[in-house]
């Protein structure tokens, strides 16, 4: 398992930074109208009524590019590849 956890990260350090930006903000944001699908499902998540598994599908859908961008980004931190933010 350990082995699968490492190949994932590795085709994740090799993914090009700019277009994991563009993928987490676009999926983060469509579609625009009526209301985003990431804020309206969260706010389901947040009253308890996240129940249908449509629902669910598309929570984790519209949020994997952003968990993409925040393991890209943790990773690059820890080989040193990124200054630490100032205070």
């Amino acid at each position: 398992m350990r082995a699968w956890w490492q190949g994932l990260g590795r085709l994740i350090d090799r993914l090009p930074m700019v277009w994991v930006v563009v993928a987490a903000a676009w999926m983060a944001v469509t579609p625009i109208v009526p209301e985003p699908h990431l804020t309206e499902k969260l706010a389901l998540l947040a009253r308890g009524e996240l129940t249908r598994p449509l629902d669910v599908f598309d929570l984790l859908w519209h949020a994997a590019p952003l968990w993409v961008l925040a393991v890209k980004l943790w990773r690059l931190r820890q080989r040193g590849g990124m200054p630490p933010p100032s205070a």
